[in-house]
């Protein structure tokens, strides 16, 4: 049964992720070789659906790990660090 109950949290918190918005978000601020982590619970405020999180390399070159916060309708992404 806790099984049962794990396995349906983990693919309801799988809905809950945005790979294409997320991708367009960071390659829109430069970022490259980015990478789909998967739900980042708590990364986002309430006010979004979708949380993203990501590694990715920046205009630097450096790794960084972070969240892309994004809604269902009429909000755009914000990445968060």
């Amino acid at each position: 049964m806790k099984t049962t109950i794990a396995m349906v949290v983990i693919l309801v918190l799988a809905g809950c992720t945005s790979k294409q918005d997320a991708e367009r978000a960071l390659k829109a601020q430069g970022f490259n070789d980015i990478k789909v982590t998967g739900y980042d619970f708590l990364a986002c405020s309430s006010d979004d659906f979708y949380h993203t999180g990501f590694t990715a390399t920046n205009t630097n070159g450096k790794i960084v790990r972070g969240t892309v916060c994004s809604g269902i309708l009429f909000k755009n992404a914000t990445i968060r660090f």
